[in-house]
């Protein structure tokens, strides 16, 4: 009797311990496109609204556009509410990607791929490292991205990077540099967007051009949350580390909820995970068993 009482409270305890030491992000603060962001090209494609609250980014056949954070951030927790182009999109790429500035740069990249009308968005996410990507995940949504603002965010520390559509983690990346794989932790990164014309791979490979008959081709942005370490680009440590909430212990991994969550999609909408791809990769790459990726 007394073995079983004390097992139970090691059961007992052990789940608390786990749920303390798991949490889902804080909710993204809004604020206008001036605080932390300003253009980067065309000028004259990005309409503004509400005072900035919210923008607009127009492609046509002669340009795209896009803008970038004004500081650099090594860590933190960053968001975009998007709506994408509606319509018949095929050819042209959504970004909002987080990126240093150097040659064997690191990045972290939500793109999302335009289709012809009818056809399903794809969302492909990849991290880079040290100049290095070819980890490509793709899903399709559960949901039509054209028809209202969705949120898409990042969550990236030491211990992993965490992407985020709306409230459900689609992907995580973790710090495995004991198994040999790079991970970023050392290079500050501007944040990135933009709406630009790549149909020589966009949809289907290239095979679907833009049918510029369509333009212009529009994307909504608003919200612009920036919660990171601010640094600058020769910056190799962040001056808070282990101050700021996203750095906290609970944010080293996701709790059972969000492995739930995540199971879902990869179940339900992936379409193509590099982790599981024989022909390209003969080798099961190392930290897809952490990221149970397999």
């Amino acid at each position: 009797m007394a073995s079983s009482f004390w097992t139970l409270c090691l059961i007992i305890l052990a789940s608390l311990i786990s749920s303390s030491f798991c949490a889902p992000p804080r909710k993204p603060v809004d604020v206008p496109f001036g605080r932390n962001y300003y253009p980067t090209w065309a000028f004259d494609h990005i309409k503004y609204f509400n005072g900035g609250s919210e923008i607009q980014l127009h492609l046509d056949k002669y340009t795209g556009t896009g803008f970038q954070s004004k500081g650099s951030y090594l860590f933190g927790h960053f968001s975009m509410n998007i709506k994408m182009v509606p319509g018949d999109s095929a050819g042209t790429v959504t970004a909002f990607y987080l990126s240093s500035q150097n040659a064997e740069h690191d990045e972290i990249d939500f793109e999302f791929l335009g289709n012809r009308t009818g056809q399903p968005y794809i969302l492909q996410t990849n991290v880079f490292t040290g100049g290095q990507g070819n980890k490509e995940q793709r899903i399709f949504l559960w949901f039509d991205p054209t028809k209202e603002f969705h949120r898409y965010s990042i969550l990236w520390n030491m211990y992993q990077i965490v992407f985020f559509v709306d409230d459900v983690p689609i992907r995580v990346f973790k710090n495995s540099k004991d198994l040999g794989v790079r991970f970023p932790f050392d290079q500050p990164m501007k944040i990135y967007n933009s709406l630009w014309n790549a149909d020589d791979w966009a949809t289907r490979g290239g095979l679907e051009k833009t049918d510029w008959s369509k333009a212009p081709f529009i994307a909504g942005y608003k919200s612009f949350h920036i919660d990171g370490c601010e640094a600058s680009v020769q910056a190799k440590f962040c001056a808070t580390q282990g101050k700021r909430w996203w750095d906290q212990p609970e944010f080293r991994d996701l709790d059972a909820a969000q492995w739930r969550r995540l199971r879902w999609v990869r179940e339900k909408f992936t379409i193509y995970n590099y982790c599981t791809d024989r022909k390209r990769l003969p080798q099961i790459p190392p930290e897809c068993k952490r990221d149970r990726d397999i």
